[in-house]
């Protein structure tokens, strides 16, 4: 069986591999051409993928990258795994996923099957790239082709969640395309979660992220609050977990990153909005997260302001800039929105990112494009007025961190069970 995925990032490149691990001949497709050169000759760009997983299923056939979507009239099935961000004011933005099928549907041919695998809004898959593929191929949905959804579960970084254990849930447009979608899955992935339809398995999604986000939210406030009451909400968090029923860890950080759970839960709340229903619960979580970034910086205003300094001209180091430990990924990352509030209250703002080195040019934070990470040495690293961690790396020395640093704002409860001097550590 040959199949074509389409987008090589986060999600699509792990599952290429996995379909191509599993014996099936894989198409990888993407409009980057460096992506593609670097693949072909077994390169990873993701740091935690490995070259030497790219190199073995290249090497061995099973898979090669293109840019030529021509190429979709060679397969059976077409796997979208495309970015769905938001646009400028906060809304769904779907248009990947509708180029991606106009892409398609000039190649598609008869019993294709077509899934979709980007995290978006009930009806993105039935409705809108339904209409896209069955306007530019002349095909019926169902009938002349299959077409299904499978929200993605990568987790970056995470050793432990591969692809092939992580169970994945499938939807068809019809029975036979759960059926074929089903089939397909089954050949790489262990367990198949199959649900009615394709937007029982776009809201599956979403409820995963927004189950995620509210919960972070409630502990981001709680953290505000025993802040104020002069309780360490990670010391609380440490003793809830120890109860073996009815409670879940989940833990506070400088604000939400990723491309998952700072944009899903505004694709159900902005598309509920057309059935007439509030989503208030999604709303408020957004709220909070949203402002964490202020309030670590007004904990920062504070660990200067007690060593007699003023946050307008004093130097900052973020450490991290990463959304999230150990990978390179720094999409949506509270970093960003950290080092632009720094930066327009007067401080002088850099960097520390061992797996970022250099900052590529981004949608919304284009200013810091070319910036770079300073290099991990006691002189350049006590230099700074104040350390803030953001991103919790493994791989950072944080003894060493400890011992140049002369304040920390720490986000991420890394510095716990080292040994710091008096008034040197502020939790935020």
């Amino acid at each position: 069986m040959k199949i074509a995925i389409i987008g090589l990032g986060y999600v699509g490149l792990p599952l290429s591999l996995q379909f191509a691990r599993s014996k099936v001949t894989v198409l990888g497709l993407d409009v980057d051409t460096t992506k593609v050169d670097s693949l072909n000759q077994g390169k990873s760009y993701i740091r935690h993928i490995p070259s030497e997983a790219v190199a073995e299923v290249v090497k061995s056939g099973q898979f090669s990258a293109s840019t030529d979507f021509r190429r979709i009239r060679e397969v059976k099935a077409v796997i979208i795994c495309v970015p769905t961000p938001l646009n400028k004011n906060r809304e769904p933005d779907i248009s990947f996923i509708v180029d991606t099928g106009r892409g398609i549907a000039r190649y598609l041919k008869k019993g294709t099957l077509v899934v979709l695998e980007s995290t978006t809004y009930p009806g993105t898959t039935d409705e809108d790239l339904r209409r896209v593929l069955e306007i530019g191929s002349g095909l019926k949905a169902g009938k002349d082709f299959h077409l299904a959804y499978s929200p993605e579960r990568e987790d970056p970084g995470n050793p432990e969640n591969k692809v092939a254990t992580i169970p994945k849930v499938v939807g068809g447009y019809t029975p036979a395309c759960l059926e074929r979608v089903v089939e397909l899955y089954s050949k790489a992935v262990k367990s198949i979660v199959p649900v009615s339809s394709c937007r029982a398995a776009e809201a599956t999604k979403l409820l995963e992220n927004i189950f995620r986000s509210v919960n972070i939210a409630l502990v981001n406030e709680l953290k505000v609050v025993y802040s104020a009451m002069n309780i360490d909400v990670w010391e609380v968090i440490s003793a809830a977990r120890t109860k073996p029923f009815g409670f879940m860890p989940f833990y506070p950080g400088p604000g939400l990153g990723g491309h998952c759970i700072p944009i899903d839960p505004f694709y159900l709340a902005w598309k509920a909005r057309e059935y007439g229903q509030n989503t208030r619960f999604i709303e408020l979580a957004g709220e909070v997260n949203t402002a964490m970034p202020a309030y670590v910086v007004h904990r920062v205003a504070d660990a200067l302001n007690d060593r007699q300094k003023a946050l307008k001209g004093s130097s900052i180091l973020v450490l991290g800039l990463a959304y999230k430990p150990n990978v390179d990924d720094e999409r949506e990352s509270p970093s960003y929105a950290l080092m632009n509030l720094l930066k327009a209250r007067g401080a002088k703002v850099a960097y520390y990112d061992p797996y970022i080195p250099l900052i590529k040019p981004t949608r919304e934070h284009g200013h810091w494009t070319g910036t770079k990470s300073i290099q991990w040495r006691r002189e350049t690293v006590a230099a700074f007025d104040l350390v803030l961690i953001s991103t919790n790396h493994a791989c950072v020395n944080y003894e060493e961190l400890a011992a140049w640093a002369g304040c920390i704002v720490d986000t991420r409860n890394a510095m716990a069970g080292l040994k710091t001097r008096p008034g040197q550590i502020w939790k935020a």
